[in-house]
C-alpha cells in the first residue's frame, strides 16, 4: 500500500490499467441491455420439460407461442373479415420465426373471435437462437408491413402482439429506459448530499467518479460473461443500484479517514497512508460481507437470481478494487485541492457535538436505549411473519408495455384466458399408446375431467377434435399430420391436452389449479403407470415458487455462517460477529415488515403509484432482500466497530472508545445511508412493481439500519457487553 501511495511508476501503471479497462468495457456496457436475457429460466423444471417434449417428441409448432390481436376490421365470421385474416395468416407463415399459426381460419371456433369482433391468432415460434433473439422484431416488421398495405381500406386496423416472447422483449426495453432514467434522477441528489457531507466540490465529485467507473466496468464485465453464461436483464438495475451505493460508501469512508488525519495534524502524504492502511482494510472486510450475500444467490436454480448473484459479485469486487487502488492514487494526487472552496462550518469544542452528546447518552443509558429503540423495531419485524411469497392478483405488469396492454385487451374481449393456457402431457405406461383403445380411453377421461372443471373454458385434445359421437383412436389416422403432431408424440406414447382457463382466472388461482392437476396424477386417467407433466405460464409460476422456497433456508444459513466466519477473523471476536448477524436479521425482518404493511396491506400504497393493496407478493423478494440487505447492512456495522476497535487499540477505555467510534464514524454512516436511500429510492419511482418493492425494501432497511440499529441498538449492546466484545482476542 505504501508503494501505491509513494511510487509514481506504480501510480501511473495502476491509472493506465484502469483507463484501459474502462475503454474496453465502454462499448460492451453501452450495448448490454440489448444482449441480456429477459426470460426467467429454471434448471430441470417440469414446466421446462413440457416445452422440450413438445418440441422434440411431438415436433409441435406450438411449443412456444405468441399471440396476435387483429382489431379494426370486420369479424372473421364474415367474408371480408375472413379475407383480411387469411392475408394476415399467409404473411405470418412466410415470416422466418413462425412455425405455425392457429386461428379461425383453421377451426371455425368462436374462441378465436373476440366479443368486439377482433381476431386472435396463436403463432407458434421456432426455438430462440439466444437471449437476444430478434424473433419479435421480425414479427413486428411483418405486421407493420400489413398495416401499411391495408391502412387505406381499413384505417382503424390495429395489430397487437403479446405472449411470453413479446412481454420479455418489452421488459428488456423498458428496463433499459428506466435504469437510465433512475441514474439521471439520482446523480444530482447524490452530488448534493456529497457537497453537504464534504462541503467542497472536489471532495464531492471524487466518490461519483468512483461510482461511475464501477458501474461502467461492471456492466462491461457482465456483457462479456453473457457470451458464455446468459444473464438476466434485471442485473442492470442491480448493478446500478448497488454499484453507485457501494462505491460512494467506500469513497466516503476513505476520504473521511484522510480528512480526519489531516484535521489531526498529519501531512498530506501521512494522511493518505493512514486512510489507505486503515480504510482499505475496512473496505475489504465490508466488501467480503456484501459479496457473501450475492455469492449465496448462485445456489438458487433460477436464472435471474443467479444473474443477480453474479452481477453483485462483479460490482462488489470492482467497487472494492477501485476504492483500494485508484482512489488512494487520486487522493495522493489531488488531496491538497480537496478542500479548495470548502464551505465553512461553525466549529465547537470536541467536534460533531450532537453525535458526541448522543454517544455519551447511549453509553450512560444503554438499557433505556435498547428498550425504547428496540421495541418498535421488533414490532415492525413481527409483521414479516405475514410476508407472502405467491404472486399478486390483478394487474402488476407495467402498463406502459405494449404487450401488456394487448394482453389486457384480449382478456377484456376474449372467451377464454389465453394468457394462462395450461398444456398437460399424458405419458402412457410402457406397451400402451393412444392408438389403442386403452390409451385412447385414458386420454379421453383426462380431457373430460378437465372440461367439467368450472375454471376451464375449453379443452383441446386429440380426443376432442372429432365431432362424431363415440369416435375412437381410428380418427387419428384421418387427421392431417400438422394437426396430429400437435397433440400426439411420434411414438404415440404421449398425448397433449391443452386447457384454456376461463376469463378472469387470477394468476394465483391458476397456480392452485396446476398444483391440483399434479397432485391428482394418474388418478385423472384411470390407467396405472400413467404420468402427467404440466407446463405453461401457471406451471412455471409453481416451479418458480417451489425453487425459491426450497432454496431460501440453505441460502440464509450459508450467508449467516460465512458472515460469522469473516467477521470473527476480522475482529478476532466471537460476540461482535454474533451481535452483527443478529442485528442484520433484525434489519431484514423490519424491511419485510414494512413491505407487508405498505404493499400487502396497502398502508400508504398510493404514494408509490399503486391503486390499493396487493393481494400477494413476489416469490423472489424475500431471497433478494435478504441477501442484498444482509451484506449492505454489514457495511455500517464494520465502519462503526472498526472505529471502536481502533480506539481500544490506542488505549481508550471501553466507554470512551465507543463514544469516539460513534463520533468519528457516525457522520460517514449517516451520509452513506442517505445516499444509499436516494439511490434505492430512485428505483421506487419506476413502473416495475418488483423493482419498486425491492427499492422500497432496501431503502427502509438502510434507513433503519443506519439510524435505529447502528446508532442506538448496536452501541447499547456494545456498551453492555464491555470487555466481552473482544473475547477471546486481546
Amino acid at each position: 500500500m505504501s508503494r501505491l501511495v509513494s511510487s509514481p511508476v506504480v501510480q501511473w501503471f495502476v491509472v493506465g490499467v484502469w483507463t484501459l479497462v474502462a475503454l474496453i468495457a465502454l462499448p460492451f456496457a453501452a450495448a448490454v441491455n440489448g444482449e441480456l436475457d429477459a426470460t426467467t429460466r429454471l434448471d430441470d423444471s417440469e414446466s421446462g420439460r413440457v416445452e422440450t417434449v413438445l418440441r422434440e417428441q411431438f415436433k409441435s409448432p406450438f411449443a412456444q407461442i405468441a399471440l396476435l390481436r387483429v382489431a379494426g376490421v370486420p369479424p372473421a365470421t364474415t367474408d371480408p373479415g375472413r379475407a383480411v385474416l387469411e392475408r394476415v395468416v399467409q404473411a405470418l407463415r412466410r415470416s422466418p420465426p413462425v412455425q405455425g399459426t392457429l386461428s379461425y381460419m383453421d377451426r371455425e371456433d368462436r374462441l378465436f373471435v373476440g366479443q368486439d369482433g377482433s381476431a386472435l391468432v396463436i403463432v407458434g415460434l421456432r426455438a430462440p437462437h439466444g437471449p437476444n433473439d430478434d424473433s419479435m422484431a421480425l414479427l413486428h416488421g411483418t405486421t407493420e408491413g400489413l398495416q401499411r398495405d391495408l391502412a387505406g381500406q381499413y384505417p382503424q386496423l390495429a395489430f397487437g402482439w403479446t405472449g411470453e416472447a413479446a412481454v420479455n422483449a418489452d421488459m428488456r426495453r423498458i428496463s433499459s429506459e428506466q435504469t437510465r432514467t433512475a441514474e439521471l434522477r439520482v446523480l444530482p441528489l447524490t452530488l448534493l448530499l456529497l457537497l453537504i457531507a464534504f462541503r467542497s466540490l472536489p471532495s464531492a465529485v471524487l466518490p461519483v467518479v468512483c461510482g461511475g467507473l464501477t458501474i461502467l466496468v461492471s456492466l462491461g464485465v457482465v456483457a462479456l460473461l453473457n457470451a458464455f453464461w446468459p444473464a438476466s436483464v434485471i442485473v442492470v438495475s442491480v448493478i446500478s443500484m448497488v454499484g453507485l451505493g457501494l462505491s460512494i460508501d467506500y469513497a466516503l469512508l476513505i476520504v473521511s479517514r484522510y480528512r480526519d488525519a489531516r484535521d489531526e495534524g498529519s501531512s498530506h502524504a501521512q494522511a493518505v497512508l493512514v486512510a489507505v492502511q486503515r480504510g482499505a482494510r475496512t473496505v475489504v472486510v465490508s466488501g467480503t460481507a456484501v459479496a457473501i450475500g450475492f455469492a449465496a444467490m448462485l445456489l438458487v436454480r433460477i436464472s435471474e437470481v443467479r444473474s443477480i448473484g453474479a452481477g453483485g459479485l462483479v460490482v462488489t469486487g470492482v467497487a472494492v478494487a477501485v476504492a483500494c487502488t485508484l482512489l488512494p492514487i487520486l487522493l495522493s494526487r489531488i488531496g491538497p485541492w480537496l478542500d479548495r472552496g470548502r464551505f465553512p462550518r461553525v466549529r465547537s469544542s470536541g467536534g460533531r457535538p450532537w453525535l458526541r452528546s448522543w454517544a455519551t447518552w447511549v453509553t450512560r443509558h444503554p438499557w433505556t436505549v435498547l428498550i425504547v429503540a428496540g421495541a418498535p423495531l421488533l414490532l415492525l419485524a413481527a409483521q414479516a411473519a405475514h410476508l407472502r411469497g405467491d404472486l399478486p392478483r390483478g394487474r402488476w405488469l407495467p402498463e406502459i408495455a405494449e404487450s401488456v396492454r394487448v394482453l389486457h385487451e384480449i382478456e377484456g374481449v376474449s372467451r377464454g384466458n389465453f394468457g394462462q393456457i395450461i398444456p398437460v402431457i399424458l405419458e402412457l405406461p410402457p406397451g400402451t399408446t393412444i392408438y389403442d383403445e386403452r390409451g385412447w380411453q385414458a386420454a379421453s377421461k383426462l380431457a373430460r375431467s378437465f372440461a367439467r372443471d368450472p375454471r376451464v373454458q375449453h379443452v383441446w385434445a386429440a380426443t376432442t377434435l372429432s365431432t362424431m359421437p363415440l369416435s375412437g383412436p381410428e380418427i387419428l389416422g384421418r387427421l392431417p399430420e400438422s394437426v396430429r403432431r400437435s397433440f400426439v408424440s411420434g411414438d404415440g406414447r404421449a398425448a397433449l391436452v391443452q386447457i384454456l382457463p376461463k376469463t378472469g382466472l387470477a394468476t394465483t388461482d391458476a397456480v392452485t389449479f396446476v398444483r391440483e392437476i399434479r397432485s391428482r396424477g394418474e388418478a385423472s386417467t384411470g390407467i396405472d403407470g400413467a404420468h402427467l407433466i404440466v407446463g405453461g405460464v401457471p406451471a412455471f409460476n409453481v416451479d418458480y415458487q417451489d425453487a425459491i422456497g426450497g432454496a431460501f433456508n440453505i441460502v440464509a444459513l450459508s450467508v449467516i455462517a460465512a458472515t460469522l466466519i469473516v467477521l470473527a477473523l476480522a475482529f478476532r471476536s466471537l460476540l461482535i460477529p454474533i451481535k452483527a448477524v443478529a442485528l442484520n436479521l433484525l434489519s431484514v425482518a423490519a424491511s419485510f415488515g414494512a413491505v407487508v404493511l405498505v404493499f400487502q396491506d396497502g398502508y400508504g400504497s398510493r404514494l408509490f403509484g399503486l391503486q390499493g393493496p396487493m393481494d400477494g407478493g413476489f416469490p423472489i423478494v424475500p431471497i433478494l432482500v435478504f441477501c442484498i440487505v444482509f451484506g449492505l447492512s454489514m457495511d455500517y456495522e464494520v465502519f462503526i466497530v472498526a472505529r471502536v476497535a481502533d480506539g481500544r487499540r490506542s488505549g481508550l477505555s471501553e466507554e470512551q472508545s465507543l463514544i469516539e467510534g460513534l463520533v468519528t464514524s457516525g457522520r460517514v454512516v449517516s451520509f452513506a445511508a442517505a445516499i444509499m436511500v436516494v439511490v434505492f429510492g430512485s428505483f421506487v419511482m419506476g413502473e416495475f412493481i418488483l423493482i419498486k418493492i425491492l427499492g422500497f425494501a432496501l431503502s427502509v432497511a438502510v434507513i433503519l439500519d443506519a439510524t435505529v440499529v447502528r446508532l442506538a441498538v448496536g452501541p447499547a449492546l456494545i456498551r453492555l457487553a464491555g470487555r466481552w466484545n473482544w473475547w477471546p482476542g486481546p
